[in-house]
């Protein structure tokens, strides 16, 4: 999934950044209001998690612009402030989740998955095609009955693909998909991870170019 951590402490906004992304997320960051305002019209994003207490836009603010444009994003408010008060006005903002600090990453990366799951039609739990099993939950590959150990990205474009149900993907979708704001689109990046992922799957061949369009799984 793609996220956007808005936190404006620094420490702590890397460390949810590098939680989530050792779940295969693709993690962009705001240290303020108004750079995540800014993102949010530029990206697509599942999950917005949202500090509440952020500089130049207030985090409410934040949160009832992206309610009120009708994004399909979903947001997660954190906040220091744990009064049941609280946490009904966050809600009544239009936040789909509450979070109080402190808090355990692992509950935070439960909850952005199951708000993600939200965002768009539920996946199976588990994924399978042309002798393919993947298990989002246990990060695990299999191919006829072998585990095939797969690298971050290697797992999020396989998962796009599998998603598509034997529909065409675009480089630029896996783009959006797997990497942050940050890849250079001209690298090539999403064509090594293609040759990467199809040596590791092995014969027969199962990820096809579709010329000038994109990659499937048929």
């Amino acid at each position: 999934m793609r996220v956007l951590v808005v936190e404006d402490e620094p420490l702590l906004a890397a460390a949810i950044a590098e939680w989530l992304r050792d779940d295969s997320h693709a993690v962009d960051v705001a240290g303020d209001g108004a750079a995540a305002l800014e993102r949010l019209t530029t990206n697509e994003y599942d999950v917005l998690v949202l500090d509440r207490d952020i500089p130049v836009v207030h985090g409410d603010e934040v949160c009832r612009q992206v309610v009120e444009s009708g994004s399909m994003t979903r947001v997660l408010m954190l906040t220091a402030a744990a009064a049941v008060t609280d946490r009904v006005y966050g809600l009544g903002l239009g936040a789909d989740d509450y979070l109080t600090k402190p808090f355990a990453f692992a509950e935070l990366a439960a909850r952005v998955l199951a708000l993600g799951r939200r965002s768009h039609p539920a996946d199976p739990p588990v994924l399978r095609r042309a002798g393919v099993t993947l298990d989002p939950a246990r990060h695990e590959v299999f191919r006829d009955g072998r585990y095939v150990p797969l690298s971050k990205k290697e797992f999020a474009v396989l998962a796009e693909l599998l998603r598509a149900d034997g529909a065409t993907v675009s480089a630029e979708q896996l783009l959006e998909k797997a990497w942050d704001e940050h890849v250079d689109p001209f690298t090539g990046v999403v064509r090594l991870t293609i040759l990467k992922l199809r040596r590791k799957l092995g014969e027969p061949g199962l990820v096809e170019t579709v010329t000038g369009v994109g990659y499937r799984i048929p």
